[in-house]
């Protein structure tokens, strides 16, 4: 079965992703905040690919604030970690947002909250799944 690491500090939007991948594309799921927890997992290969907020309030790393795009830019930079897929997730859904973003962080792809349209969301994952 894959896993989705969901990174996201918002619990009710953890718990939301949660159920729809779980319950619609029957995915294992994981959820952290935690940096020094997202790299131990990404660098274990314990998940398939990742769900990074943008703005993540709390997450620090090696005693700096950081936010999803820093994170994902420390996981495609690594070998070991560069080719899991990541998928950046926001509310910041202005024109222009999502070429900035994906251009900043060197994400896979990116996803606009609220998720209105659940089976899209989850084509949108299963799509970036690496097939094995």
């Amino acid at each position: 079965m894959k896993t989705v690491l969901i990174v996201e500090d918002d619990l009710i939007n953890a718990r939301v992703f949660s159920k729809i991948l779980t319950k619609r594309g029957g995915l294992e799921v994981k959820h952290t905040e935690n940096v020094d927890e997202v790299m131990k997992i990404a660098q274990s290969r314990e998940a398939d690919i990742i769900l990074m907020d943008v703005s993540l309030s709390h997450s620090m790393y090696q005693g700096k604030p950081v936010d999803g795009i820093k994170i994902t830019q420390m996981l495609k930079s690594d070998p070991q970690t560069a080719s899991l897929p990541i998928i950046l997730v926001t509310a910041h859904a202005m024109e222009g947002d999502r070429e900035n973003f994906l251009r900043q962080s060197g994400a896979d792809d990116y996803i606009s909250k609220p998720v209105v349209d659940h089976q899209q969301f989850v084509d949108q994952v299963m799509a970036l799944l690496p097939q094995d």
